[in-house]
């Protein structure tokens, strides 16, 4: 009988699709032959997988499905290095993914939510909302997509970042089982150290990170050195207070042997003062700390501006005096509403709009 809800293969890692064809009858050999030509032939459809057996073939497309996404808009950057792509999931609901192209390596930012619960203020994402988590399948269906696109020219991945729509460690279980998938030996086989994952500070998550000794990069989204400070930009941090974090962060270093990576969004006179920068370099003096710092992405819900030039030179300087090092990160495709959440914000405002108001 066909499963009423056929199994997206992209969302099982490879010893759950063990585990399904074992149960049909079918051993490790079947597995591992199904999964190299998903991750490594990256084939379009089952009937593209070669050497299947037909009564395999007749109940993978019985109770199976390959969970493509399909583009519903897209946009590429005048600077020629930018594309971003939002997605129609099968429910209709939308996700936005960045493809960024820089030297001699791609780079993919993924969401792992459809819209954001954290609800960071100067955030398209966290000004939507949640809508719901995306599935393992939904995850990985972002870089199947992406590569697609970079095989026509030629290209490959090399970089994942999970720093698209969406808080990854709001979505724990399912965001792990895509890491998994992404660095199977047997498919896509990508290195951790080319894996991060951002998040504005979980702190059970991060603890669990350390735990699980998870293959990823961890990036920590601070944007204030006060827990009043930062609570007034990202509402999460009254969830779990600046002392609670560190705390967090310093197991996750020392458990995992690993730098931690603290992003913070710089805003014109809110975070970019050399006072701001004292206060974030005695936080995080003597960790093994890197700061990527940005000027923000403005949006229309949010009305704060970019930092200048001269305050994020100063803001490096400070943090240069108490042995912190720092990286101002390149900001792509702003010409194209590249930030978090703000093509789909963009694309889906008309409708918005049309809706009737209250008297």
């Amino acid at each position: 009988m066909p499963s009423a809800t056929p199994t997206n293969l992209y969302d099982l890692t490879r010893p759950a699709l063990g585990e399904l064809l074992s149960g049909w009858g079918f051993g490790p050999y079947h597995r591992d032959l199904l999964w190299t030509a998903l991750y490594r032939k990256q084939v379009r459809s089952l009937d593209d997988v070669e050497g299947l057996r037909p009564d395999l073939r007749d109940a993978l497309r019985e109770r199976t499905r390959l969970g493509h996404l399909a583009t519903h808009h897209e946009s590429f950057s005048s600077d020629g290095y930018t594309h971003k792509l939002l997605l129609r999931l099968d429910d209709g609901q939308t996700i936005e993914t960045v493809l960024m192209r820089f030297k001699g390596r791609a780079t993919v930012c993924l969401s792992t939510q459809a819209g954001c619960a954290m609800g960071c203020v100067f955030c398209a994402t966290g000004q939507m909302g949640l809508s719901r988590h995306l599935t393992p399948g939904e995850i990985v269906g972002q870089v199947m997509h992406v590569n697609r696109i970079l095989r026509e020219s030629g290209e490959s991945l090399r970089n994942v970042v999970l720093m698209g729509m969406g808080e990854p460690l709001h979505n724990y279980e399912h965001t792990m089982s895509a890491l998994d998938v992404l660095v199977d030996a047997l498919g896509l086989a990508m290195g951790p150290r080319f894996l991060t994952l951002s998040t504005v500070g979980v702190v059970p998550g991060i603890r669990r990170l350390a735990d699980e000794e998870r293959p990823v990069q961890l990036a920590v989204s601070l944007h204030g050195a006060t827990d009043a400070e930062r609570a007034a930009l990202v509402p999460a941090g009254r969830r779990w207070p600046l002392a609670e974090l560190m705390d967090a962060c310093r197991y996750y270093s020392e458990k995992r042997k690993r730098r931690i990576f603290f992003e913070w969004t710089l805003i014109s006179g809110r975070n970019d003062t050399p006072e701001h920068a004292h206060t974030l370099g005695r936080l995080l003096q003597g960790m093994d700390a890197h700061v990527n710092v940005i000027p923000l992405n403005p949006t229309v819900g949010y009305d704060g501006g970019p930092s200048r030039p001269e305050s994020v030179r100063a803001f490096q300087d400070v943090l240069t005096s108490y042995a912190v090092p720092s990286t101002v990160r390149q900001r792509r495709g702003i010409d194209i509403d590249a930030g978090c959440g703000q093509l789909k914000a963009a694309v889906e405002r008309p409708s918005r709009r049309s809706l009737p108001t209250s008297p």
